[in-house]
């Protein structure tokens, strides 16, 4: 049995509401929140075409809630793009920030809410509890099954110039209120539903292989797995299914609050500089790493992955450690996952500075069970290159 570790704890958004529809009790659950009088809503442009903004707006208003809207939040958001949108409504006299759409849109949410309320740059808070004070309150809506952000005290910001990503991480960015409506992921395209997917599945299964691993996080890690294994395909191929919707966005949830108690590890850490350098979308880097971490982390994670295979529903002799791995290499197919980094303009003259760079996450890789030198990460990136 994996030892615990000595001291563990559990913190995430202090309510949250789901289900089908559950957009339209956002008014309504306002009066919960402090008095709001002004309210941001930050989102990206699909939001806009399928008319969420408008109806989150609506809402706002009915409530006598005036509101303003950026809706250009770019993916992976960089640190300079992040400032450029702050600097749009300093001074605006916002009490409230709405996070509407994908990852990054609740991401820059939660980072606007904070470089609001602190004299600090973004650069400034990269890193762990370096947030200094609160920022404004924030609701966070998630429109992607995926990075489980609407429950986590972290944001990831892109570095351009040092070709990684970097996570801010404080209990200052927890939202006030998470609304999980599953209609918001309906119109979802089939590559981003794959890749999203597979995003949750790596939170949920890194975070019960970490070293920080612990009762509270291998509850929702499991679940999570459970969840995702039994309607990522479905949802892939019928993005009408709401059921499947829904499932898929619980699951990410419970990955986004396993990471919240132990933390993912070097699939992460090996992605961070993929997307850093070469804007490979983060959840098909995890996607093509996983199973290539994972059998590196085989002879130190066996019984876990055992664990991990029955939540995933695998019988006979797939339950063990190889199930796992070939299921998820089955998965990647299915999704239609590039496996190639060569698509993406890698060849093996990168791989060293890639090797370095990920070496350099350390908050991630001192979570992963079986330590990974420079030479083993060239290994696995040049798995990828074949």
């Amino acid at each position: 049995m994996t030892p615990l570790p000595q001291f563990y704890q559990f913190q995430t958004a202090p309510q949250i509401i789901a289900g089908t529809g559950s957009l339209g009790q956002l008014g309504e659950r306002l009066q919960a929140l402090a008095p709001v009088r002004s309210a941001l809503i930050v989102s990206q442009p699909s939001m806009f075409r399928q008319g969420f903004i408008d109806q989150t707006q609506r809402q706002l208003e009915q409530r006598g809630i005036s509101s303003m809207v950026i809706r250009d939040v770019m993916p992976e958001p960089t640190a300079q793009h992040i400032r450029e949108l702050c600097d749009r409504v300093r001074g605006s006299g916002i009490d409230l920030i709405v996070g509407l759409g994908g990852g990054s849109a609740l991401d820059v949410a939660k980072l606007i809410s904070v470089l609001l309320t602190n004299e600090q740059d973004v650069e400034e808070m990269l890193g762990v509890d370096r947030v200094r004070e609160p920022g404004i309150p924030t609701v966070l809506i998630p429109s992607t099954a995926g990075t489980g952000s609407e429950v986590t005290p972290n944001a990831i910001v892109t570095l351009p110039e040092q070709e990684l990503k970097i996570g801010v991480v404080s209990r200052h960015l927890l939202p006030r209120l998470v609304v999980l409506d599953p209609l918001l992921t309906r119109e979802l395209p089939q590559n981003h539903t794959a890749a999203t997917g597979m995003d949750a599945f790596t939170h949920a299964i890194e975070s019960y292989i970490s070293t920080k691993a612990n009762p509270i996080s291998d509850m929702f890690a499991l679940e999570s797995i459970r969840l995702i294994s039994r309607n990522i395909l479905q949802a892939y191929r019928d993005g009408s299914d709401m059921a499947a919707r829904e499932r898929m966005l619980l699951g990410s949830m419970y990955g986004g609050m396993a990471l919240t108690g132990s933390g993912t590890a070097a699939v992460h850490a090996l992605a961070y500089p993929l997307g850093g350098k070469f804007n490979i979308p983060h959840g098909v880097a995890n996607s093509m790493l996983l199973p290539h971490v994972m059998n590196f982390n085989k002879p130190v994670i066996g019984e876990r992955l055992q664990d991990v295979a029955e939540a995933m529903g695998l019988e006979g002799e797939l339950r063990n450690a190889d199930g796992v791995i070939r299921q998820i290499e089955q998965w990647t197919r299915e999704l239609a996952i590039p496996q190639d980094l060569r698509s993406f303009g890698i060849s093996g003259e990168d791989v060293p500075a890639l090797a370095q760079a990920a070496m350099k996450v350390t908050r991630l890789m001192q979570n992963n069970p079986r330590t990974m030198t420079a030479e083993d990460a060239e290994a696995i990136y040049r798995r990828l290159l074949a």
